[in-house]
């Protein structure tokens, strides 16, 4: 009798073990419950230009999809504001940063808020200077987009055969990006010898960084800036025959500058940009702009949801950079995407066959 007692006995706990911790497991994670991943903090500077607004919801709708919750804000091109986001952020939860900056060299001091917390950060894009806060840097090759914008100068005015003398302008973007150094630097890397053997003359002699660089990259700030060069050299029967431009933003104001003076498609300088932007791309179509890099920031946005999902795994993380960045403070690794070109001939394969825009966009 005590025999089958002490069975009944050992069934009973046995059982009860199985229920509790079957309930321990249910409690924790049902068979219904969704991917927890954790809350993303993603800043980006502006919704004035259109190119961040596709970044900031290509990134919220990958990160989302990916198991996350997204903590999107833009910072209308305001410091203080993206201060007071990313600090907003790290308060909120967010175990992991994405920073687009304004400013690269305004940040050190919020960020250092997100190490003290051992929040993550990867630079979106543009470096940010002057802290060990940032863990990983994610954007394209900026030096190799201002190589191809001055290649393709190079190309089309068929520097290498052509005697020249063909007159030039520059402009660049914000001097508080850092990006605008690689850009303008890459660009240089290849008009320089151009310049210095006379085939390409800049007949307002500005040719320094400082001189070139526009503002918040701002269409106006390069209107009126093209507007003074036009007035002060280019008058009777002197013309420019192209403008090296950083990007879109930055083309659109020189664009409305050449127009007021009468420039007409059928002379319009040779003109560079970056991004796509819809009005340069219909400005490509006809014919008062040349070029754009296209930077597809679908891409961008997918490689990034790749780091943060590798960050949050505590797995080893994806760059093909490790001696190129350094932001005052140490070399960044970073990943980089390719930059391509996109003119009249190639647009529909890379942007509409794509998917980027629809053909409605562009009309």
């Amino acid at each position: 009798m005590k025999k089958i007692f002490g069975k009944i006995l050992a069934l009973s706990m046995s059982v009860m073990l199985v229920l509790s911790l079957t309930a321990c497991s249910s409690s924790g994670s049902g068979s219904g419950d969704k991917k927890e991943g954790g809350k993303i903090g993603v800043a980006m500077p502006t919704k004035d230009l259109q190119r961040w607004n596709q970044d900031g919801e290509n990134m919220k709708k990958e990160l989302e999809e990916a198991g996350y919750e997204v903590d999107l804000q833009y910072a209308n091109n305001d410091i203080a504001t993206q201060v007071s986001q990313i600090e907003n952020m790290i308060t909120g939860g967010c175990k992991l940063l994405v920073v687009a900056s304004i400013d690269g060299g305004s940040l050190s001091t919020v960020l250092q808020e997100a190490k003290n917390e051992e929040i993550p950060v990867i630079a979106y894009d543009r470096l940010i200077m002057d802290t060990d806060a940032v863990s990983y840097y994610a954007t394209f090759d900026n030096h190799k987009v201002g190589q191809i914008q001055g290649q393709y100068i190079v190309d089309t005015l068929k520097l290498d055969k052509e005697k020249g003398p063909f007159n030039l302008e520059l402009f660049t973007g914000s001097s508080d990006d850092n990006n605008c150094h690689f850009f303008f630097g890459g660009a240089m890397d290849v008009l320089q010898k151009y310049i210095d053997d006379g085939k390409l003359v800049v007949q307002s002699k500005q040719t320094k960084f400082e001189e070139v660089a526009t503002p918040n990259w701002s269409t106006e700030e390069s209107q009126k800036r093209m507007d003074n060069i036009l007035t002060a050299n280019y008058t009777g029967n002197k013309k420019v025959d192209v403008v090296l431009s950083s990007n879109d933003s930055v083309a659109n104001g020189i664009t409305n500058a050449l127009k007021a003076a009468g420039y007409t498609k059928n002379n319009f300088p040779v003109l560079t940009g970056q991004d796509c932007d819809i009005t340069s791309v219909k400005n490509i179509l006809n014919g008062t702009q040349s070029m754009s890099v296209f930077k597809d920031t679908r891409k961008l946005a997918t490689q990034v949801v790749k780091m943060v999902d590798q960050i949050m795994s505590g797995e080893k993380v994806d760059v093909n950079d490790e001696k190129s960045y350094d932001n005052g403070k140490g070399i960044v690794p970073t990943y980089l995407c390719e930059p391509v070109f996109a003119d009249k001939e190639n647009y529909k394969e890379l942007l509409i066959d794509s998917g980027y825009y629809t053909e409605d966009q562009l009309k």
